[in-house]
């Protein structure tokens, strides 16, 4: 994933992505000989206040770490969020990002019992790379049980792409998928050289023709909060709003939390989906299965009422 490219790849797609009126050139609106619709390189870098020369360089990896004023003043041409802003200043710091070392991760047991003990509400946490590394029952049940997935399938932008399941739970999947899209991208900021990062990329690029055009585009996303339009076979529609909390003292783990609104049928069929998933779940013990508890190390633990402690 690491490369010079990384950051001129960016940039390039952020400059052909902006016209001139978005950038506050007035003078060329509607200009009849202009044959693209993006900004040129000789206006990006009158914006930012830099050379020619050296903005070109930056775009063509000839140059990789820009000092913080060109950053700012690269943000403020591209208008980039908060989230983007992040992402420029990881790209435009190749050796720090190479010293970075992808940490392991497990899930605390106070974390396990939080989750556990919120029947009533959909929760679960995502890790590096969008990894589910931990879910209630709940969770399970309108999403998918993670727990019956081979460890390295229990990654959420994959379950997105390539389960057909996904496609029909999310109403607006083509919104969802995108906004996945670029937290992979943010992430991909940050740990470039995760081996297993690539292999989830490639896999995707490969099987999934809708992840290579959004993840070519190089649009960023940070979850923070929002609705989600869902359904599920066995009660019907809900709608869904969502709580992404970051964990202090668990660096890149993000706890979801899924709430609907008060008397609501959304909370009614949410109610209806925790009891056919206890229904689901006495039908398997009653007819002597076992829930599958197999955890890799690295990343899985899930002390769910579904799965056995690990």
């Amino acid at each position: 994933m690491a490369g010079r490219t990384d950051l001129g790849d960016f940039l390039r797609k952020r400059r052909a992505d902006m016209t001139p009126e978005e950038a506050g050139m007035p003078g060329y609106i509607g200009h009849a000989g202009r044959r693209v619709r993006g900004l040129r390189r000789e206006e990006v870098a009158q914006l930012a206040g830099v050379s020619v020369d050296y903005y070109t360089r930056l775009e063509q990896g000839r140059h990789t770490s820009p000092s913080e004023p060109v950053l700012d003043a690269l943000g403020k041409v591209f208008q980039l969020d908060a989230a983007a802003r992040a992402h420029l200043t990881d790209l435009a710091r190749p050796a720090r990002r190479r010293a970075k070392q992808v940490p392991v991760q497990r899930v605390r047991p106070a974390m396990h019992q939080m989750i556990a003990s919120l029947d009533g509400h959909p929760a679960f946490i995502v890790g590096n790379r969008t990894d589910i590394l931990a879910s209630n029952t709940l969770a399970r049940a309108l999403l998918t049980d993670w727990t019956r997935l081979p460890p390295r399938h229990r990654n959420y932008t994959r379950w997105v792409f390539l389960d057909p399941a996904a496609r029909d739970a999310f109403l607006d999947w083509p919104t969802v998928a995108a906004e996945v899209v670029g937290t992979l991208r943010l992430y991909a900021g940050r740990f470039p050289d995760d081996p297993q990062l690539s292999e989830l990329v490639g896999e995707l690029t490969i099987k999934s023709p809708e992840f290579r055009v959004w993840w070519n585009g190089h649009q960023v996303h940070e979850r923070t909060n929002g609705t989600k339009r869902m359904t599920h076979p066995a009660v019907g529609p809900i709608i869904i709003r969502y709580e992404a909390l970051a964990l202090p003292g668990d660096p890149g783990q993000t706890l979801f939390i899924y709430t609907t609104d008060p008397g609501s049928p959304s909370q009614d069929n949410l109610r209806l989906l925790a009891l056919w998933a206890d229904q689901q779940q006495a039908n398997t013990t009653t007819a002597g299965g076992r829930p599958l508890t197999e955890t890799p190390a690295h990343s899985f633990i899930d002390t769910g009422r579904v799965s056995g402690p690990a």
